[in-house]
């Protein structure tokens, strides 16, 4: 339960059919287990990605490593000791030399990004549950202790993720916030909630130091005291660029909330340009890529926005990074912001710009804001690139951005990249980490502590099976509780009919 006295709750799909794959184009050969999101704590996400799942809009799903045509191996970058190669320094002044002078490459391809599918294979068969438990409010779900049928012996409150957490609903204060509306002049705008007055001033203090950051983020007099010093990435991304650039770049993160003005100021002309990347990058037809599939894959997140005293001043959850040229958007960043990363979604971008190669050039900047805001919040300090994929040459691009580890898909641990690339030289499918007695410190060992979501009720599975004697499910919950470990199986709630 996140420090607001919120719940993750998931419904659970399985994976035993395959489906068509984004990556070598096999009919049946992608399989992997799902569940829909109703909603996620940040916390519960960062938990879940580090053991191999990726979430596409509200639904999250894991490969089946060692049966999936393609395996994809979740990949971060350690974004603090991250030093640019000569290609993603090539790209940076590439950028610099357009923005300052017009110089438009004449090669028509891009390194990073491009050929990540949507991540879209699961949609074929699974669409959002008819029935959404989330007609249950918070303030409305039986905690465990309330529950009639729990065994006291038996049941275990959910964990909360930190030791400052706010006050669980039923603590707080019964004010009644008014609900949004005119006022007795027609002409006044419309009310607005407090909490979304105070994200959008953070937002706007974020984006103002993003401006500043990559010029503040290295002394300028430490590194010109040493001339042995290497540049920095924040270095390159602005050197050569005059006071008066021919172009004008801004970046600006954007809530992922239909709450947000500028999110909703931009967001006809963030689908159109989805729409054109969709349909010219990747060849999808234009009921492939409207705004609803817009709006479900890019801006349906499952995520709760958070904010923590240790955390960044933006807070946690989803997020539009917008690459603004000359007063237009020309490329999308999609990110997650977690405890521990920023975690790449996805990312589309304006074709005509394509010789630009925005897709590296944007990875570039997402890796300098990761160091920006790890000085806000220590542990934030990995960048999160998705999914590795050995097998397909195209989408190894990834392992690039140095150093870098790859997630063990047996013991979820974490293995330096150069080290596992000669495991899937020889096998596409690989246990990454060498040694044979580590095993998963996660690892389900109690089934009846997982928590399920029945008739509004939170409760222990232990108490659940007891009530529903004779149910079938229990070879299913098993499933999904040692994919997600038990922790998570601790935290999330399992929606059960």
């Amino acid at each position: 339960m996140a420090a607001g006295g919120s719940y993750s709750i998931v419904e659970y799909f399985g994976g035993d059919d395959g489906y068509r794959c984004g990556y070598c184009k096999h009919e049946n050969g992608n399989f992997s287990h799902g569940m829909w999101s109703h909603t996620m704590t940040v916390q519960d996400y960062q938990d879940l990605i580090d053991r191999g799942w990726r979430r596409s809009g509200k639904y999250v799903y894991k490969p089946i490593m060692n049966k999936t045509c393609c395996p994809q191996y979740t990949i971060r970058c350690h974004a603090l000791n991250f030093h640019p190669s000569k290609t993603h320094k090539k790209t940076l002044k590439k950028v610099n030399r357009f923005l300052s002078k017009g110089e438009m490459p004449v090669e028509k391809h891009d390194e990073g990004h491009e050929g990540e599918p949507m991540d879209s294979v699961h949609e074929e068969g699974v669409q959002p549950p008819p029935q959404d438990p989330l007609t249950i409010d918070h303030s409305e779900v039986q905690d465990i202790s309330t529950s009639p049928d729990t065994d006291p012996t038996n049941s275990t409150a959910p964990t909360t993720p930190r030791d400052d957490a706010a006050p669980t609903p039923a603590e707080k204060t019964t004010n009644v916030t008014p609900k949004p509306g005119k006022g007795a002049d027609p002409n006044r705008p419309l009310c607005r909630k407090a909490k979304d007055l105070r994200k959008e001033r953070r937002v706007q203090k974020e984006q103002q130091k993003q401006q500043e950051a990559v010029s503040s983020f290295v002394n300028p007099a430490t590194s010109k005291s040493s001339s042995n010093q290497p540049k920095s990435l924040e270095e390159f991304i602005t050197e050569s660029l005059p006071n008066d650039p021919l172009h004008r770049l801004e970046v600006r993160l954007v809530p992922v909330s239909f709450e947000d003005p500028d999110f909703l100021a931009s967001y006809e002309q963030s689908a159109a340009l989805y729409a054109r990347y969709q349909m010219t990058v990747h060849g999808d037809a234009p009921y492939e890529c409207g705004e609803s599939e817009f709006k479900r894959f890019l801006c349906d997140s499952p995520l709760e926005a958070e904010t923590a005293p240790d955390g960044p001043d933006v807070g946690y959850g989803s997020f539009h990074q917008q690459y603004w040229l000359d007063g237009r958007i020309v490329a999308v960043g999609v990110l997650d912001i977690l405890p521990s990363c920023v975690s790449s979604v996805y990312l589309y971008y304006h074709p005509d710009f394509s010789s630009l190669s925005l897709g590296t050039y944007s990875a570039l900047r997402e890796i300098a804001f990761t160091r920006q805001l790890q000085q806000q919040s220590p542990k934030l300090a990995y960048y999160y690139l998705g999914f590795y994929v050995h097998s397909c040459p195209k989408m190894r691009y990834k392992g690039q951005y140095q150093p870098s580890d790859l997630l063990c898909p047996e013991t979820y641990t974490w293995v330096p990249i150069e080290r596992c690339i000669p495991r899937l030289d020889i096998s596409a499918y690989s246990r990454l980490n060498e040694n044979a007695q580590a095993g998963d410190a996660r690892a389900l060992k109690e089934l009846g502590r997982l928590l399920v979501l029945h008739r509004r009720t939170v409760m222990p599975y232990a108490a659940y099976a007891r009530k529903r004697k004779g149910l079938s499910d229990e070879k299913e919950v098993e499933q999904f509780a040692s994919l997600v470990g038990q922790m998570c199986a601790e935290r999330i709630l399992l929606y059960r009919a």
